[in-house]
């Protein structure tokens, strides 16, 4: 079925949602016999009632009459046990299918590609992943099996009403038409509101989200009157759109209530003037009518009402379904399993773009022996970090090969390639969690003597077992309470402890202390020993312990070669670098 812009209900992505519920059949099936017992006791009150009237009071009988009395409270009772029954299931079912759905979802995003992160915004993904997900619990919990239930409670009351006497079923239908077009309409706008609130959210989330990730570069550059304003304007947009919900519902539901009274004066009165008067209809036909009609314009009420819920959940299913459709990954297409790379890298007439038509690197090759170290040095935007990115498959290249002891790393499976590859970034990211399991990922097989024993082999050991806890310090989110030395070293040791077969170090000395840099850089000296290492280099010792230099240029290796032979070169890139750059900072220690 073609999904259309007016489309009120796309049942092509309630069919896809509804598929999460096979695993819960036996649940399912529970709720839909409580749905039918429900509405099938909904119409023995009234019933009981008019033969109790028609038989009992107004014959003056009262033989029977308390049993009558107690067949009604025991069937309130067992109406009110599968209410229970309903409620809680009916609720338990959607949290599991949110459950599943989460799951799914997250799964999802965990293989996308860095390029889909670039261009996303982390709010809008923390909305599919949590808001969003409530709003699909109650498409179950709150919309569609009591929008179900509603639906088989008027029809069974319908037939009831009509098997009672089918002249005043007639009133009643009368009325229905009215509250149903009202129905429709509201549908409609409804909609459309939700739509437009659901996006605001989605905006409001994302807005507060990186503000408050950003909040220093705010205060440092004095933009909270700005950024206030900014959050007024989204704020109030958020509001005007929420205003048009309430005002639909302002409108609809006094009509429904209106209709509903109008109808029960018009059985009263053509009833009390007619029928009762004539002997055509008992009392006690009358006063069961009097009790069918509210529930049968309660539900049709309490229907619009769902379907708002309804309509909110299936907005938010379809936007997480947006995502879970996106295909955004990089093709794990690798059949050989890495176990232990030697550690030869080479790249061959790389190509590469972020963007189209703005290429990044312009036909890179160069070797790496198994065991060296490689520094790669060059000015901000000269394609350094790229080659980093590229070798871990976090991007696809345009063209070329990228090979790992002579296999293409598209032929390797993408988790052991990036388990025998270790990285450690100048900005360094920590859990809002200890620094054990910062260090270990939570990782099985990775035990806590086995961190220490790590620690102590590249001097950090000293350094965390000052900090209150030692390693079950927690360092709160990003790892606030630590300097930004201290975690450069605890991402050193976690890469240590991983024994990685290949090292990169990603400008990892720059922006710290002295006395930081030392312990850095003996790390660094330690876990490089005996493992081929790439170093995007900053600082100067790196550079001049390097087995080779490459020299990156607008994305192309213009040089390469060890310290001592690059200084050689008169004029050259590197040797004119190290004059302006690193010699400032030799004069400096």
């Amino acid at each position: 079925m073609a999904k259309t812009k007016e489309q009120l209900f796309d049942i092509t992505l309630f069919k896809r949602l509804f598929k999460f519920i096979k695993p819960y059949k036996l649940v399912f099936f529970i709720v839909l016999i409580a749905v039918i017992s429900i509405a099938v006791l909904g119409v023995t009150t009234p019933y009981l009632l008019q033969y109790g009237v028609d038989t009992h009071i107004k014959e003056k009988l009262s033989e029977g009459f308390l049993d009558l009395v107690l067949i009604m409270v025991g069937l309130l009772f067992i109406e009110f046990l599968f209410q229970l029954v309903f409620m809680y299931y009916s609720g338990w079912l959607g949290q599991h299918v949110v459950k599943d759905v989460r799951v799914k979802l997250f799964d999802h995003i965990l293989a996308f590609r860095m390029k889909y992160y670039d261009t996303s915004s982390v709010g809008v993904l923390i909305t599919r992943s949590v808001t969003d997900m409530e709003r699909i619990a109650d498409i179950f919990g709150q919309g569609l099996f009591q929008i179900f239930k509603d639906i088989l409670a008027m029809v069974v009351v319908c037939c009831a009403m009509f098997y009672m006497n089918w002249k005043l079923s007639l009133i009643v239908f009368g009325m229905l038409p009215i509250v149903l077009y009202a129905t429709k309409v509201f549908q409609k706008y409804m909609k459309k509101a939700f739509e437009e609130v659901r996006n605001e959210v989605s905006n409001l989330n994302s807005f507060v989200q990186e503000r408050l990730t950003g909040m220093k570069i705010l205060q440092l550059f004095a933009r909270e009157a700005i950024e206030n304003e900014k959050f007024r304007q989204i704020n109030e947009r958020h509001k005007k759109g929420w205003l048009k919900t309430i005002w639909y519902n302002s409108i609809f539901f006094p009509i429904a209530e209106l209709s509903s009274s109008i109808t029960i004066g018009l059985v009263v009165w053509y009833g009390g003037l007619t029928h009762v008067l004539s002997d055509t209809a008992s009392q006690g036909v009358l006063l069961a009518f009097i009790m069918f009609i509210p529930k049968l314009f309660r539900p049709l009420r309490q229907i619009a009402d769902k379907f708002n819920t309804l309509q909110m959940g299936m907005v938010a299913a379809n936007r997480v379904f947006k995502v879970i459709d996106t295909h955004s990954q990089i093709e794990d297409t690798g059949a050989h399993e890495a176990v232990h790379f030697k550690g030869a890298i080479s790249f061959k007439n790389v190509q590469f773009n972020y963007v189209p038509e703005e290429p990044v690197l312009r036909g890179v090759s160069f070797e790496v022996n198994a065991g060296e170290t490689v520094a790669i040095v060059g000015s901000t935007g000269a394609g350094k970090s790229t080659i980093i990115n590229l070798l871990n498959r976090f991007y696809e290249i345009n063209k070329g090969t990228i090979c790992i002891d002579g296999i293409g790393i598209g032929d390797v499976t993408l988790t052991s390639l990036r388990q025998q590859i270790a990285v450690v970034l100048q900005d360094v990211f920590l859990f809002a969690d200890t620094i054990l399991n910062n260090i270990t990922l939570h990782h099985p097989d990775v035990t806590e003597a086995q961190v220490i024993e790590a620690a102590k082999s590249i001097g950090v050991h000293e350094f965390i077992s000052s900090l209150p806890g030692g390693y079950h310090y927690n360092v709160k989110e990003r790892g606030v309470m630590l300097s930004s030395g201290q975690r450069q070293l605890i991402s050193f040791l976690r890469a240590y402890v991983t024994n990685p077969s290949i090292l990169i170090l990603d400008e990892a000395t720059s922006s710290v202390d002295s006395h930081s840099e030392q312990l850095i850089q003996n790390a660094t000296d330690k876990i490089t020993k005996g493992r081929t290492s790439i170093v995007i280099a900053h600082r100067l010792a790196t550079v001049k312990k390097a087995d080779k230099i490459l020299v990156m240029d607008a994305g192309e290796i213009v040089e390469q070669g060890t310290h001592k032979t690059l200084l050689e070169r008169e004029g050259g890139y590197y040797k004119n670098l190290y004059e302006v750059q690193f010699l400032k900072e030799k004069e400096l220690i």
